[in-house]
This record gives C-alpha cells, sequence and structure tokens, in this order.
C-alpha cells in the first residue's frame, strides 16, 4: 500500500518536474499553465537553502558553493548538481536563484576573507549555519571556525528584504522558509561542549583521589601522605608546561618521601596509575552522562521556542507585511541523518524530541492559514530513512562524500565535488555529508514541495 500510494504521489508530480515550463497539475491533459505565476521565487533559511552565499574566496577554489555534491553527477535533473530551490524556480519559468549576500568572514590566509557583497536582484537570502533569530551559528567566527560563515539569522534575513524592496511583499512571490537544523545542531553542539568539560573535570578529580590513596596507603603515615600528594600534584598541574607523566612523577616523589619506597619502582606505581586512570574514565563518563540527562530538557525547550519565533517572523514579518504564498518546511528526522545515527541512543532520543519540539510549534502556529503551506518534511525524511526503495535511494546512512582532510579539507558538503567523491555509484545516495542531501535527494524534496503546492492549488 505505502509503494502505491507513493507511486501515485510520483505520476501526479513527474510531469511537473521534467521540464522547465511545468504543468498546474490540472486534469486537462496536456494543460502547461500554471495555476498562479509567481512573479519571483523568495527563499529564507540555511545550509539547505542556501544557493551560493559562500561560493566565493577559498570555498570556490577548493571545487565547492552549496551544501550538496557540486557538479552533475548523471544526466537528468535529479543528478544536476542543483539544491531544491533551483529546480522549483526553473518549474515556475523563473530565473535561477541567486544568493542575496555573498562572502567569508574567516581566515584570510586560507582565503576565507571575503568582502561582503550584497547582490541586488537576488532573493536567496539563505546561509550555511543560519539560525532563527540568533546571529552566531555554526561556522560563524565567533565560535572559532575560520571558515568565517556569516550566518545571518532567519529574522534578519526577512528584515533585509523588506529593507531592499520597499518594506513590502507585492504578493505574487512564492517565498520559501526552511530553519531550524542550525538550533538544533548548535545547542546540541553547546550540551556536548558541557557535558564534557563535566566529565573532564570529574575524571581529573576521580584520577588525582585514587591515585593519592593508593599511594598514600604505603606511606609511613597514609593521612599526613595523602596531603603532601596531593599538594605536589597540584603544584605540578599548576605549571604551564605540565604533562600527565609529569603530575604522575610528582605524586611518586612525594610518596616517596612519605615512606612508601617501594612506589618509586614503576612495577609498583604503573599498575596504581592503570587503575586512577581506569577510576578517571568511569568517573567522567558518568558525570558527562549524568549533565546531559539534566539539561536536555533545556535543549527541548530551546527548540520549542526557535519554532515559536520562526511562527512569529511568517506572521509578523512576512503575511503582516503582504505575502499570500508563504512555504514553510518543517525539520527532517535529524536523528536518522549520518550524524544522528553515529550518536547513542540517549542522544538521538534527545534530537528526535528537540525536532518535534520545533516542528509541533509550527503546526500549531501555521496550520490552516490560506496564505501559508506547512510542508511535512519530517515524515517524508523519515519514511525515505525507513523505506528508501520506493524513492530509488541506495544509500540512506553513509556519505557520499569523502569527507577526508586529504580530500575535502572542510569535511562538509560545501566543498563537496566530483573529485572527492566516494569511489562508486552515489548518485542516489541520500547524503552529501553527514546532515546534508545529494541532489538526488534534493531532488526528491523539490517533486515533494511540488505535491503539496498542487494539493494547496498554488500549481
Amino acid at each position: 500500500m505505502r509503494q502505491t500510494k507513493i507511486a501515485l504521489a510520483v505520476m501526479a508530480t513527474a510531469a511537473i518536474l521534467a521540464g522547465c515550463s511545468g504543468n498546474s497539475g490540472k486534469p486537462d491533459a496536456g494543460d502547461q499553465t500554471l495555476k498562479v505565476k509567481f512573479a519571483s521565487q523568495v527563499s529564507f533559511g540555511d545550509s539547505l537553502s542556501d544557493v551560493g552565499t559562500y561560493a566565493v574566496g577559498g570555498v570556490k577554489a577548493l571545487g565547492g558553493g552549496k551544501y550538496t555534491i557540486n557538479g552533475a553527477t548523471g544526466t537528468g535533473p535529479e543528478f544536476s548538481g542543483k539544491i531544491w530551490l533551483e529546480l522549483l524556480a526553473a518549474q515556475f519559468g523563473l530565473p535561477a536563484p541567486c544568493a542575496a549576500m555573498t562572502g567569508l568572514d574567516g581566515d584570510a590566509t586560507k582565503g576565507f576573507k571575503v568582502p561582503v557583497t550584497t547582490n541586488a536582484g537576488c532573493y536567496g537570502y539563505a546561509q550555511g549555519g543560519a539560525r532563527v533569530t540568533s546571529p552566531v551559528g555554526p561556522g560563524n567566527k565567533l565560535t572559532g571556525s575560520p571558515l568565517g560563515l556569516l550566518t545571518v539569522p532567519v529574522a534578519q534575513q526577512v528584515k533585509n528584504h523588506l529593507a531592499a524592496v520597499g518594506g513590502k511583499f507585492k504578493g505574487d512571490e512564492i517565498v520559501f522558509v526552511m530553519a531550524g537544523g542550525n538550533d538544533v545542531l548548535f545547542n546540541l553542539g553547546a550540551l556536548s561542549a558541557a557535558a564534557t568539560a563535566a566529565g573532564t573535570s570529574a575524571g581529573t578529580t576521580a584520577f588525582a583521589n585514587s591515585l593519592i590513596a593508593q599511594l598514600a596507603a604505603g606511606a609511613t603515615n597514609p593521612q599526613t601522605a595523602a596531603q603532601a600528594i596531593g599538594l605536589a600534584m597540584a603544584a605540578e598541574s599548576a605549571n604551564p608546561s605540565h604533562t600527565d607523566a609529569t603530575v604522575v612523577t610528582a605524586a611518586v616523589t612525594a610518596a616517596v618521601k612519605a615512606g612508601n619506597t617501594a612506589a618509586a619502582s614503576p612495577t609498583v606505581y604503573g599498575p596504581m596509575v592503570a587503575k586512577a586512570q581506569a577510576d578517571a574514565t568511569a568517573a567522567g563518563t558518568k558525570a558527562g552522562t549524568d549533565y546531559a540527562a539534566a539539561h536536555s530538557a533545556e535543549q527541548v525547550a530551546a527548540m520549542a521556542t526557535a519554532g515559536k519565533e520562526l511562527v512569529a517572523i511568517v506572521k509578523n514579518q512576512m503575511l503582516t507585511n503582504g505575502a499570500k504564498y508563504v512555504a514553510v518546511a518543517n525539520l527532517g528526522d535529524v536523528a536518522t541523518t549520518p550524524s544522528g545515527l553515529a550518536q547513542p541512543s540517549s542522544s538521538q532520543q534527545l534530537i528526535a524530541a528537540m525536532v518535534k519540539a520545533f516542528n509541533d510549534e509550527l503546526d500549531k502556529g501555521l496550520s490552516g492559514l490560506d496564505n501559508v503551506l506547512l510542508i511535512d518534511v519530517w515524515t517524508s525524511s523519515h519514511d525515505q530513512a525507513t523505506n528508501p526503495a520506493p524513492y530509488g535511494l541506495t544509500n540512506v546512512k553513509d556519505t557520499a562524500c569523502d569527507l577526508s582532510a586529504a580530500k575535502n579539507p572542510l569535511g562538509i558538503a560545501l566543498t563537496c565535488n566530483l573529485n572527492n567523491l566516494k569511489t562508486g555509484d552515489v548518485g542516489r545516495y541520500s547524503f552529501a555529508d553527514e546532515t546534508l542531501p545529494t541532489p538526488y535527494n534534493y531532488w526528491l524534496l523539490a517533486r515533494f514541495v511540488s505535491e503539496k503546492m498542487i494539493v494547496k492549488g498554488w500549481l
């Protein structure tokens, strides 16, 4: 039944995507007239909709520019190297979308410092790394990234567009909005960093306590020895040039002075160090896991807030200002991306909860509005991940791009091209890198969006 349903959807939209002019979806055979003739296409969001913000400088030199496989992996629109917005613009009979802003603010020595340019008449505002309202997203220089992505948030993207067109949408634009993914990644990264810090701190303390107790046990006065060994370890740890080995040496030296002369032998203190390391690993793992569990609810709440913020942007900045055709895509099933699948079960569950919180807010705030089409990308992507064959997908778990430093210095889809793909036929892989689609998957997305626009009466 599922395959039949998908086959019918494919038949309903295949003719539409076969050429640039498209088909209205009307039942009349041969009718090539669009039901709604859009005057322009405007897009807001993140890397999934970025049509070339960073196709400059060092990124361009590395053969990149868009977050997918940069280049045609075969003949036909599904292998063209284009993203979904480019395919849809061709279907609508509109010019190829261009980036409203280009540039980089990173390391000049690597070609990642390129003046920011605003491109008149270009309405592709989406940027890789962009979040819903926060100006600091993944890859921004304030995160320490040498790439220096601009990461202008969606809220500002819309303001920039309104400033460029006189403060109002004309009402004849098709407006696409897809965001939230970087809020997931950024919040997860922050949680991971904090959990790691908690684990490291707990592990360091456990190592010291374990080693001190073991060394002091063989001293003349264990209590006094423990204090002396602890002070010696603390003093050496404060030395900027210290290493784990010098800290152990300081502890052993103090133990010997306190009467545990046997500890001078590596055969004696070696097993003690090994046990202390095992104790540190166990304590660190537990502390990190406990921290993540204790703060997971905060990440879910943060995504719910981001969802509410995006709803407010659509209503207060778009609809209120004259937009009549706004298509908003919810978040896909991030937990089943290669990045998500590489996480432990607890992290996958957290990712799923974060995505659901965001999508639930979009559903509550935007469903049923006449001028808004809410596109359920989550359901589509989840079905692709669990039932790939009907979609023509050959691999939904691995990356099509070789992300090794030798092949792809940035390790992301932005600089993936025909020269750094994995061996074999990867054209029908779902993912270019750990989170972003191949051109084939973007083609599937364009087809899915077209189907929903037909149902809405917009095509």
